[in-house]
């Protein structure tokens, strides 16, 4: 099955459009590769047809790190971490489709001007451009977990 990728938030509130950023530029063999916007919950079925290996998840989160750092979230954070632009939260569409992927990881992007306005900042649009090459590379063990509070 391929891996998949799901970005996820609002292009027209500034940084909080980091994952449909990814989404719109991000593209490898072996990966499917889906533009979300705020309600990921609408894919849901695209991800059990397919049963990836691997979903990777991405999103702006304000995770209190400079703009344009990307960390993996463990689900016990991402209720700590959320904007609340979401249809359903997270953490819930997560358990609910988790069975249907072998591994699922979220990863946050710390935006720095989440509002009114299209486009990412320069520190968000060059960490998602780091992102996605470690993606392409397949190195998301170079992305790091983040800590506890």
């Amino acid at each position: 099955m391929p891996d998949m990728l799901l970005g996820i938030g609002n292009p027209l509130h500034g940084d909080d459009g980091a994952g449909n950023y990814v989404a719109a530029r991000f593209r490898k063999e072996g990966w499917l590769v889906l533009d979300c916007g705020t309600a990921p919950e609408n894919f849901t079925g695209v991800v059990r047809k397919n049963r990836p290996d691997l979903l990777v998840l991405v999103d702006a989160a304000d995770m209190g790190l400079p703009p344009g750092e990307a960390r993996v979230i463990p689900p016990e954070r991402i209720e700590d971490v959320g904007f609340g632009t979401h249809q359903l939260p997270l953490d819930q569409f997560i358990s609910f489709i988790g069975e249907c992927a072998g591994r699922v990881l979220l990863i946050g992007i710390q935006p720095d001007l989440v509002g009114m306005g299209e486009g990412l900042g320069p520190d968000v649009q060059k960490g998602a451009d780091r992102l996605m090459k470690l993606l392409r590379r397949g190195d998301l063990s170079l992305v790091p977990v983040l800590e506890e509070k």
